[in-house]
């Protein structure tokens, strides 16, 4: 199969998004669910068994189908978010001496906490709905 350069220049920046996603579950200061959506495009658009793959991980898919399919999370998703986030920001926030550093964190985290709280919250019922049988 031929590959353009267009292909390989997706498929690159795919790779690279996904990796900083899942940097970015760790670090709260990187979005997580941008660069997710923006690996899910880029292997759409340049390789169909990336996309299925990413699509159908055991973490990411279900998370990025709701998000991109109904602009929503389940509530578990939520809370784990929001608990992990601030967690880490406070863990953060306390190691840092610098006052601005820590209002950057402090507003990064109520960014991402006012994004998350105005996504929709996918009941189970709904959520069922998604899952294969």
């Amino acid at each position: 199969m031929k590959y353009t350069i267009k292909k390989y220049v997706l498929i690159s920046l795919g790779s690279i998004s996904l990796a900083l996603g899942v940097i970015g579950i760790f670090l709260p200061v990187l979005p997580t669910t941008p660069f997710l959506l923006l690996a899910s495009y880029c292997y759409l658009k340049s390789s169909q068994h990336l996309y299925n793959w990413l699509i159908n991980h055991r973490l990411f898919g279900t998370y990025i189908y709701n998000y991109i399919t109904y602009r929503a999370v389940t509530k578990s998703t939520k809370i784990g978010t929001l608990i992990f986030l601030w967690l880490t920001l406070l863990i953060s926030m306390s190691i840092i001496d610098s006052l601005h550093i820590r209002i950057f964190l402090l507003l990064i985290g109520a960014g991402v906490s006012l994004h998350l709280m105005t996504l929709k919250t996918l009941r189970y019922e709904d959520f069922k709905k998604t899952l294969p049988d």
